[in-house]
């Protein structure tokens, strides 16, 4: 049985690509010798966040005592301590929790029925805490106004 076209054509492809590896192989075999040293691979990064060639100029030391502490939102991390006054606008006796609009800032503030010494309903002028709950400010010592 003779040979068909596209069998001479894939053998033809196979000699081809077998000849262009090894073709590969040999020039990365001259090239080996000149292979790059480690100071020419690495990349540096500006002060803008750039990939540069060239090492960036050293930097004057810092003594730990001249930088100021900062903490970012501060205000968030520590329980506000100061008495708030604002109106229940809801709240459901079944489930004991409702919302306090806060007087001064008009935000809608949780409060639950173990955080307040008198019976909450709704209308009832109130003087609270705020403090930082797991979903948000909460109302804490809740009393009548």
């Amino acid at each position: 049985m003779g040979e068909t076209w596209n069998k001479r054509e894939r053998e033809q492809k196979k000699r081809n690509a077998k000849k262009q590896k090894e073709e590969r192989k040999q020039e990365r075999k001259e090239h080996a010798g000149k292979a790059k040293g480690l100071d020419d691979m690495l990349a540096y990064v500006d002060e803008y966040g750039n990939l540069s060639a060239t090492p960036p100029p050293e930097r004057k030391a810092v003594k730990i005592d001249n930088i100021p502490p900062v903490v970012a939102n501060s205000r968030e991390l520590n329980a506000i301590d100061d008495t708030r006054k604002g109106v229940v606008t809801f709240y459901d006796s079944n489930k004991g929790y409702g919302f306090i609009k806060d007087s001064t800032t008009g935000e809608s503030i949780f409060v639950h029925v173990n955080s307040t010494s008198v019976q909450l309903k709704e209308q009832l002028k109130v003087a609270f805490e705020v403090q930082k709950g797991p979903k948000g400010m909460v109302a804490v010592n809740v009393t009548a106004a």
